[in-house]
This record gives C-alpha cells, structure tokens and sequence, in this order.
C-alpha cells in the first residue's frame, strides 16, 4: 500500500469553499490560508443546535509507542458517516513539532483516513501553535522586564512560577539559568522550559468559550508570589490585553478536509499524559453546531485523554459524549499481555487473551461514567483471524459492541459498517447523565485519590511534601473547586511505563503539583513524568526531507 503522503498527495482536494458550504458556511465568513484552509468564526456556535448533535467520543486501550490508531478511526469513522449519508464532521487536536520529529511522527491521521493537506497541518498550519508559543514566552519576558525595572522600587517575588516554552522535544532546556552576565541583562533565576502542549496558554485557548473567556483566563495566570505571600499574575503586570490580541487569529477554529472532502475542524492541542488531551471547546461545539454527527479524539489511552474530557472538557462545557468508541488493536493486547514488543506481530492467541485485563478495566472505567461502549477493532496485515475471533467472542460476553475498522486500507467504504453499528448503537442507547470521577465539591488531595483508585487501580497515593505544600497554597487561594488533571505515562495505568496490562493495588506518587489559575485545572505530576519531552535515539527528523521539491518522510 502507499505511503500516508502518498497518498496525501494524489488526493484530490476540494476547495475550502466548498468544504464550508456543505455544513452552512458561506465563503464570504471564511479567513482563508491558501486554497485548502481556513479559520471559522467564533461565530458559528448555537448553543441549541449543539445540544441536539450526538457527540462521539474517541479513546483507546493504553498507548504502544506506536499508537493505537485513534485518529484514524475518528477520521475514517467521519469518512464512514458520510458514506452511509449523515451529516458528520470530526474535530481533531493540532499536531505537536515535538512528535512531528521526534518518536511518533505526524498526528493527521494514516492510509486513506486522513486529514489533508496533511504536510501543512502536521507543520506549520494556521500557526496556531507559534501565537500560542509566542504569547506564552511574551509573558515570561514582560516579567522578566518587571522584575528588572522595579528592582529599585524594592520589589521582587518570593518565587517565580512561571517558565518558558517551545514546540520542540529539547531535554537541555528543561532546568535552565536566565541573566547571566552583567546586571543588565536582568536578575538571575533558575527557570526551564515546557513543551508548547503542555503550556497553560494552550490548556486556556482550549477550554476558553469565547475571546472575553479568554482575556479572563490569561489575567488570571499565576507567576509567582510577592514577599508578603500574595499571589502576583498577569493583570498585575498589565498585559492581559496585549496577550489576548497574540491569540485573536489563533482562538478561531481551523476547517481543512478528509481524504474523501468531508469537513474536519482541527484546533488545539494539549497532550494528554501532561495537559488535558482534547481540541478546544470552541471547536468541538462549532461542529456540534454544524453537523448531525461529531466525532472526537482524546489522547492516548482513556485513562488519560478519555478520563480528562469527560471530567474536566465535559465538565467546564456542559456536553457530554452520546457514545464512546474504544480503539484496540492485537499489537496492543499483546503488549498488555506480556508478550515481547518484538513478538507482538507473531500469532499469539494467549497473549491477546492476558491482554483483555487491559481492556476490560478501560471498558469498566469507561461505563461508571456512565457511558455506552463501542470497541472498534483497527486490523492490520499481520493480524489472524482466530485471534480477532477471541477479541469479538470477548466483547460480546462483556455485552459490548465490537466492529472491524478498515479505514486506514479502504477509507470511507471501509468504515460503513462501522458508521451503522455505532448509529444504531447510538439510537438503542439513549445518553445517560455524566457522572464524574469526583464532584466539585471535593478536597483536592481527595480528587487525585478518586482517580488514582478507581481509574488507575491505585491502592494508595503518596504525595510528596512539596506537593502536600501546593495543594494546601491552592486551597487557601480558595480553588478547591478546580478539577485536577493527572500528568503521567502513557504507557500503563500506573506511574511505572513499563507496568503493562492492568495492575492493581500499587502506590502511586504525586510529586509536585502545578496550579493553574487561568485554566482553572490543577495538574498533579506523578511520578517520572516530565513536561519537556527529548529525543529518541534515532529522531523522525533524519528521514524527513525535500526531494526534488516534494516533502518525503513525513507521516
């Protein structure tokens, strides 16, 4: 079969016009980029209609480093929608540089279930991540400048919180040394810098509703702490506003297409072992607004992007998924079930069963929030068909759907059974009300317990004291009510990476705690975790390149 960018390539693609007007937006409402992209309005957002669209919610059983393929199911799930003649459009989070290049490659899908024009998309885009960047690193410098200015006055902060970031996978700036040198340029801190996804000002545009949410939200960013314990944040420094007008091109949503011409909206993008893993709000209630039909994406496995969508995306939106789709595939129950990474493409019938610990607890997590689970099975060449039997007979004694998705080899066509099952699987199932992991009303050293034990399968949870410190500092500035994002590995439920399956009843660390008051999340970080991802060995970098003016290497 042909490569993902080949196949990109001899796509034939829409104008963006024409993808607009098929959901209701004239040309005249659009910000075009070039022929094939474009920027929505903010505009577009009915509340109403949003309220009568069924929203489906994408997630997967825990990650191998080479992905389960949820992104591709969402695109060719939308794909199979609008084959079967429903009005569906999937919204989709924005790739990172740090992957582009880095351990996973592209995120825009794969084979015929994509979204195009991929090579943009995976790159530069709309430039959403480089405004988001760009303001997030504008702060850091005007604090610096404050500091520096009235370093005479007297003033200075008990400690500054606030760090620099980049799209980048670059492990030497996550702990650095600013102003050296002479005293002029500026007073010497130890500082370091996040990944762009992990930037409170993505997790801010992303659960913004609206620009004056957004103002709102970047006055209310902690930078530090004067002497006398009071907290300092960005309406101090008096730069909300400038801030705000950095994003005023990135908060609008971005329209491109799949590869069969259907709409994809693609906004936003938080990682979900160390953010909150989901498009914007903005996004994801414009397509309700605009389609029948939404098909959504969370990062990673739903111990991580599901578990943050519904309890934090879904909690701050007032939406809720009509259905979730759990992706898995043999490589992945194999891996769980203890067979060598190497071995995984082997036939293995008694590894994929060991496996099923994995995707029963996700089943099980998944159904306390009340939802309907749909497993959607993402075959590849190397699976057999005894072991895809196991994998359905299972499904079917835990009482959950099951269907084969051949988007990635057949596009559209092959997810039409896949759009049917879960349609009908939608109209058997009317949505039950969302029940969260933990209310709002609830300590919040007790809502990081209520999701290491009944997510993960912790049997205890112990904080560091820096961490015991923060909680207790955020529950004097009387945020309590904030929701708590976890920020851990993806690849097991517990903190240890390399903990495959379903393990239980092990201690789980909280080591620091990062309160955002601007997002109004607060992000616990467990473990080994860390917010500035490096390189592998053997980058994606070394075989992207330009040939004979033609990108190749991108995936």
């Amino acid at each position: 079969m042909k490569t993902d960018i080949e196949i990109a390539r001899e796509a034939k693609l829409r104008r963006i016009t024409e993808v607009a007007e098929e959901i209701g937006i004239g040309s005249d409402e659009l910000e075009q980029y070039g022929h094939y992209m474009a920027k929505i309005p903010t505009s577009f957002i009915d509340e109403d209609k949003a309220k009568n669209a069924k929203l489906i919610l994408v997630t997967a059983i825990t990650a191998t480093k080479a992905g389960i393929g949820k992104t591709t199911v969402s695109i060719g799930l939308a794909e199979g929608m609008r084959k079967i003649g429903k009005k569906c459009i999937v919204a989709l989070r924005e790739p990172s540089l740090g992957p582009v290049f880095g351990m996973k490659g592209g995120a825009a899908g794969g084979g015929y279930a994509q979204v195009l024009p991929m090579e943009k998309i995976n790159l530069h885009f709309t430039g959403d991540f480089h405004a988001i960047t760009s303001a997030h690193n504008t702060i850091s410098a005007l604090l610096d400048n404050y500091l520096y200015q009235h370093a005479k006055e007297g003033f200075q902060l008990k400690e500054v919180l606030w760090k620099r970031c980049l799209d980048v996978n670059d492990r030497n700036l996550r702990q650095i040394v600013t102003g050296l040198g002479p005293s002029t340029n500026g007073k010497k801190f130890i500082s370091g810098f996040d990944i762009t996804p992990a930037s409170e000002i993505m997790a801010i545009l992303c659960l913004s509703k609206d620009i004056d949410d957004l103002r709102r939200r970047i006055e209310n960013i902690l930078l530090g702490y004067t002497m006398d314990d009071k907290p300092f944040t960005v309406k101090d420094l008096g730069v909300g506003g400038a801030i705000t007008v950095l994003l005023l091109d990135a908060i609008k949503p971005n329209l491109v297409q799949t590869v069969e011409g259907g709409a994809a909206i693609v906004h936003g993008g938080p990682f979900a072992n160390i953010a909150h893993g989901c498009n914007s709000i903005i996004a994801t209630k414009t397509a309700m607004s605009l389609a029948d039909y939404v098909v959504t994406e969370a990062g990673f496995g739903a111990d991580l992007g599901a578990e943050k969508f519904l309890d934090i995306k879904c909690r701050k939106a007032g939406i809720q998924p009509s259905l979730t789709v759990l992706v898995a595939t043999l490589n992945g129950l194999k891996m769980h079930g203890g067979v060598p990474e190497s071995d995984i493409k082997l036939p293995n019938p008694e590894g994929v069963v060991r496996g099923f610990a994995n995707l029963d607890r996700h089943i099980r997590n998944l159904q306390s929030f009340g939802q309907t689970v749909f497993v959607c099975f993402n075959k590849f060449s190397s699976d057999t068909e005894e072991e895809i039997a196991l994998v359905k007979e299972h499904c079917a004694k835990m009482g959950v759907e099951f269907c084969l998705n051949n988007a990635w080899a057949q596009g559209g066509e092959g997810a039409m059974e896949l759009a049917n099952k879960v349609v009908e699987t939608i109209e058997k199932n009317p949505s039950k009300p969302l029940e969260f992991v933990y209310p709002d009303k609830m300590a919040l050293k007790d809502k990081i317990e209520a999701v290491a034990k009944k997510i993960y399968g912790a049997k205890e949870v112990i904080f560091a004291r820096k961490a015991v410190e923060k909680l207790e500092e955020a529950t004097r500035l009387g945020l309590q009510d904030f929701p708590v994002c976890i920020a851990k590995t993806q690849y097991s439920f517990s903190q240890d990476p390399k903990a495959y399956g379903a393990p239980v009843d092990f201690p789980f660390e909280i080591k620091d705690i990062v309160i955002n008051t601007g997002s109004e999340m607060i992000v616990a970080i467990a473990g080994s975790i860390i917010r500035m991802p490096g390189l592998p060995k053997v980058p994606k970098a070394q075989v992207i390149d330009i040939v004979d003016g033609e990108i190749v290497g991108l995936s």
